[in-house]
């Protein structure tokens, strides 16, 4: 396997699996995504469970990070637990949850349209999040989430609160979500509509930004030279550590093909087939 240097220009670098075992004993803490990496759909990758009790044994810690924010903290835990992975709610983190903590510390009190799943919308009412009243006018803030749930009526009011001058935020820009038989559409193909139709670019939050690793920091205690992003895509696992201080580590298991690395303007620390040669590594 190669390890891709960070710079985008010039040749790739490679390096061998001792570079790579000196790479990850700096490691700490493993930041790792759900879907197409931990698991795709419903099926857990035989080697993921191997991956976490070798992350333990050898005294490091893991936490979940997923962009996806149609489901709350809470389905994940479930959906973890009936594959064999028993988690606290410390240990798994949505951009859902980067969201909240971002609105009450940046628009506290604001009057918010949530365009977001039924699921999501009682994540937010329980964190305190005041949702915006038609009566009002139109909302301070408009956040759109990875909604399973869209009707054209969401959409257009949406659109219509953010033409109006409204706060435009994303919980993620993921363009795709990864799923057993291939891909479905997720935020960022939804808010590239939005902006088509407003002129206006959300302010994205959850993974490749900072808040993102903040929130990390502030919930774990590590540093970001102890923290390495594992995830599928370049874009937003990867980009998250490189772009912002830590480690970003591909693995080729879902979105991302080892070709694509070429042309991508984001260069992981290290890419890797699975998790599986990871946990060879530790």
């Amino acid at each position: 396997m190669w390890a891709p240097a960070r710079n985008g220009s010039g040749p790739l670098l490679r390096s061998n699996y001792l570079d790579k075992g000196e790479l990850l004993k700096n490691i700490k803490l493993f930041v790792l995504d759900l879907d197409g990496t931990f698991y795709i759909g419903n099926r857990i990758f035989p080697y993921s469970l191997r991956f976490l009790k070798r992350v333990l044994d050898t005294g490091r810690r893991f936490l979940f990070f997923t962009n996806n924010s149609s489901e709350t903290p809470v389905y994940y835990l479930e959906k973890l637990r009936g594959m064999g992975v028993q988690l606290s709610r410390d240990e798994i983190v949505t951009s859902g949850d980067v969201c909240i903590d971002f609105l009450n510390s940046n628009h506290k009190g604001a009057s918010v349209y949530l365009m977001g799943t039924e699921a999501l919308s009682e994540q937010f009412k329980s964190a305190g999040i005041r949702f915006f009243n038609a009566e009002q006018g139109i909302p301070d803030v408009v956040v759109c989430a990875f909604d399973k749930e869209l009707t054209y009526a969401k959409l257009e009011r949406a659109c219509t609160y953010i033409r109006e001058g409204a706060v435009f935020l994303a919980t993620h820009e993921d363009i795709n979500c990864p799923v057993e038989d291939g891909f479905i559409p997720d935020l960022g193909a939804m808010c590239a509509a939005i902006t088509l139709s407003t002129g206006r670019e959300p302010r994205y939050l959850g993974k490749p930004h900072k808040e993102t690793l903040d929130i990390i920091i502030e919930v774990t205690g590590f540093g970001c030279e102890e923290i390495a992003f594992v995830g599928d895509r370049l874009y937003t696992d990867v980009a998250c550590g490189v772009n912002n201080g830590a480690t970003g580590i591909l693995v080729l298991s879902g979105e991302t093909k080892a070709e694509d690395v070429v042309k991508s303007p984001v260069k992981p620390d290290m890419v890797f087939s699975d998790l599986k040669e990871i946990a060879d590594l530790l």
